[in-house]
């Protein structure tokens, strides 16, 4: 079964307007994983598609939704799937790929039925970003071994973490789709500070790994005029290009980024210092 809804893109003076419950509206996802269900958000932010997919002991098929308005979900269309549960198999026209926790898959444009299974005593849970595509590029299995693997921040600015970039175009070629996995170590809370815009792309951020009853605030919003929003484990967050994107948890925590747009640059933001934000 697979569950859709849509999202606008928002104006940035529309969206400096809007209060925690509008907010929320707009940029959260809150629900992504339901037993033998595929939940999808449609964004307008370059037609980006987050979404997340439990099976639980059956087979659970990927559909396609009417916004597409194609025969199969993956006719125009890259996929990237990072698991966060227990393990799991995707199916890809017959072709098996098993999926540790923290293990990816990149489906290229083109692919016809796309089954998803767990295969441990623990579900597996599949989170899926999806970006429209131009070319086929070659399905491929993403794990640690195969990353690019980054070290960043200081224990004094809290913000030490583990960059692990699995679907990037150092790693796998893509249409535009990016995604990667940071992980931040025990005693620091913030990520992605200092924090950055990059107008020729979005992004979306998914957060798990997150001890109950612990929180993340979100900050987004131009960069002097931000917002913030509260979220739970295993929730998602749209990011604007002209958003920042960053947050800081209660405890340690993981999260995803995913990306879309007409550049593959890593490297391209426009920097704002922590003393500069508003």
């Amino acid at each position: 079964m697979t569950n859709f809804e849509f999202r606008y893109a928002s104006n940035p003076k529309d969206a400096a307007k809007y209060d925690t419950n509008e907010l929320r509206e707009q940029f959260l996802i809150e629900k992504l994983f339901v037993e033998n269900q595929v939940n999808l958000t449609y964004s307008m932010y370059d037609r980006y598609i987050v979404g997340g997919a439990m099976p639980v002991g059956k087979p659970v098929k990927l559909e396609t939704i009417p916004y597409l308005k194609s025969e199969n979900f993956l006719d125009r269309r890259e996929m990237g799937i990072i698991n966060v549960g227990g393990e799991g198999e995707i199916s890809v026209d017959g072709e098996i790929f098993t999926l540790q926790k923290k293990e990816a898959l990149y489906i290229g444009m083109g692919a016809k039925e796309v089954l998803f299974s767990s295969t441990g005593s623990d579900p597996a849970m599949f989170y899926i970003n999806s970006a429209p595509a131009h070319k086929n590029f070659p399905n491929k299995k993403v794990t640690k071994d195969n990353a690019e693997i980054v070290h960043l921040g200081e224990e004094k600015f809290a913000n030490k973490r583990i960059i692990n970039k699995l679907i990037v175009n150092s790693v796998v070629p893509t249409c535009q789709l990016q995604m990667g996995l940071t992980e931040l170590l025990s005693g620091s809370v913030w990520n992605t500070m200092p924090a950055h815009t990059h107008n020729r792309r979005m992004e979306a951020y998914f957060y798990f790994d997150l001890e109950s009853p612990q929180t993340i605030c979100h900050f987004m919003g131009e960069p002097d005029n931000t917002r913030h929003i509260f979220m739970q484990n295993h929730q998602a967050v749209l990011s604007p290009e002209w958003s920042i994107h960053s947050g800081a948890g209660t405890s340690n925590y993981s999260f995803i980024w995913g990306m879309a747009g007409e550049n593959l640059d890593y490297g391209d933001m426009d920097i704002v210092a922590p003393n500069e934000l508003k």
